[in-house]
């Protein structure tokens, strides 16, 4: 989760066919060469979306697609509560407590996502992604909630992938449901540091992936099918799951609503976060780089794919993922991807057109370790902050 910040405006094809190329551009010197072309990015604030609340750990806010305007917030100790309609209540509903089941040893352990069936409002089914004990492993598995019940039964729990893992850190662990409606779901390299294993360039390996499942199907006594056009489907040896790999960790990602682009911060190992734009079968090339700098003597497949952006440890060590502004509330930032670093609080938009970086700014100055961004369901940009509290951003 870590670097030196220099920024890095990619003007790369999005293809996994195309040769190993990145064109890199740091902070330093976008902030004396700002991008052209692009209109003026805002400065930003923090408001306490729900001044009197506070949970612990926050590390994601969902909506769920029922139509009924609830977000759920999730915290990293075990429990999902319904954030409150009225902004100024000091206390959230329980809505799934499994903090008994989560190992909480490591600080990046716990229960780390939550993503609600696109047919949420008829099937009452959930998924969530958690890190448990005997063996040390990550779960994902979904839940349900009974029509007009209060909260989630813990006891619906069935348990889609288990993933035996050594080390507590580099969880990946972002659930996702595309507008295809398949599951989207990142998963660290493993952990350790530098990928030991390799895992990263491993097609037949769990970790250092983006994957892709059906969960409406099962097949091959899985509880969940492969997608037919998975990019490695019909291929020997390989986890046909994959849907992109070479990445370290990819804590934060999320889909441009109305693109439909799939955003992802991946954190760095000594010296560089980066911002992707992940596609089909692509290889994002750790551990034989960490953003466009050579990492390793490990052979370069070729076709590796750059970052947008990337940024050193001058400017942060743990990128956070945000999300591509579809709002109304600040016009200035609409169709600017958000993102933070975790250690300093600072958070940057960006702005692309045709895979061309036209705006950067560094928006927001701030002290508090932003764990997650999230959506409410007008687009607005909410934060999840350590100190407790989730917060919207705000023009200044």
């Amino acid at each position: 989760m870590l670097t030196r910040v220099s920024i890095l405006a990619v003007l790369l094809v999005l293809s996994i066919a195309c040769e190993s190329r990145s064109q890199g551009i740091d902070h330093d010197a976008l902030r004396r060469n700002p991008p052209a072309g692009g209109d003026p990015l805002p400065d930003l604030r923090l408001a306490p979306a729900w001044p009197n609340l506070r949970i612990e750990r926050p590390v994601a806010v969902v909506e769920a697609p029922d139509g009924k305007r609830q977000l759920y917030a999730v915290s990293q100790e075990g429990t999902i509560v319904m954030l409150p309609q009225d902004s100024a209540a000091r206390d959230a509903a329980i809505f799934l407590d499994i903090s008994r089941r989560v190992l909480r040893d490591h600080n990046e352990e716990g229960l780390l996502s939550l993503a609600f069936h696109p047919d949420f409002a008829k099937n009452g089914q959930f998924y969530v992604w958690y890190s448990a004990s005997g063996p040390r492993r990550h779960v994902l598995a979904r839940f349900t909630c009974a029509k007009g019940a209060p909260k989630a039964d813990p006891s619906s729990e069935k348990v889609l992938i288990e993933i035996p893992k050594v080390h507590g850190n580099h969880n990946g662990s972002t659930l996702l449901f595309g507008a295809d409606g398949f599951l989207y779901f990142s998963v660290g390299d493993g952990g350790a540091a530098n990928d030991p294993q390799k895992h990263g360039q491993n097609l037949n390996s769990w970790f250092g992936k983006i994957h892709r499942i059906d969960v409406n199907r099962e097949e091959g006594g899985k509880p969940y099918a492969v997608p037919k056009d998975n990019p490695f489907v019909g291929r020997a040896g390989v986890r046909t799951e994959i849907w992109a790999w070479g990445l370290r960790n990819v804590w934060r990602m999320s889909f441009d609503r109305e693109t439909g682009d799939l955003w992802a911060g991946d954190v760095g190992q000594n010296a560089w976060e980066e911002i992707d734009v992940i596609v089909k079968g692509g290889n994002y090339g750790w551990r034989v780089r960490e953003g466009t700098r050579t990492f390793s003597r490990d052979a370069d497949p070729g076709g590796l794919i750059g970052p947008v952006v990337e940024y050193g440890r001058d400017d942060g060590m743990s990128i956070t993922g945000g999300h591509v502004y579809r709002g109304k509330g600040i016009p200035a930032l609409t169709g600017a991807y958000l993102y933070a670093d975790y250690v300093t609080g600072t958070v940057w938009a960006i702005r692309t057109e045709k895979g061309k970086l036209t705006a950067w700014k560094e928006c927001l100055k701030q002290p508090k370790n932003i764990a997650s961004f999230g959506e409410d369901p007008d687009g607005e940009i909410l934060v999840c902050c350590f100190d407790g509290r989730i917060y919207r951003l705000a023009a200044r």
